[in-house]
């Protein structure tokens, strides 16, 4: 199965990120997904195709000393998770 998933814009407000960081969050975010969707599929109502306008991602907790990756395979995971409700 082939899966085609286009994030138009993805809106982090109140991170503590520098601009410089955003390479980073944006790339773990993007392989995190891929692997959660290699793993674990897709929610049956998307899988003949499908678009949602928005996902509600939920929260993302924040703590210690997370990088920038560490940020985006958090993101990547609750997104996933907003994608298969």
């Amino acid at each position: 199965m082939n899966v085609h998933l286009h994030i138009d814009e993805l809106v982090l407000e109140g991170l503590p990120l520098e601009a410089t960081d955003a390479a980073a969050v944006k790339a773990a975010v993007e392989t995190e997904l891929t692997r959660l969707l290699a793993n674990g599929g897709l929610a049956p109502d998307l899988r003949t195709g499908g678009a949602r306008a928005s996902v509600p991602a939920g929260d993302i907790h924040l703590g210690g000393d997370r990088t920038p990756s560490d940020l985006g395979r958090q993101i990547g995971r609750t997104l996933y998770r907003g994608i298969n409700r």
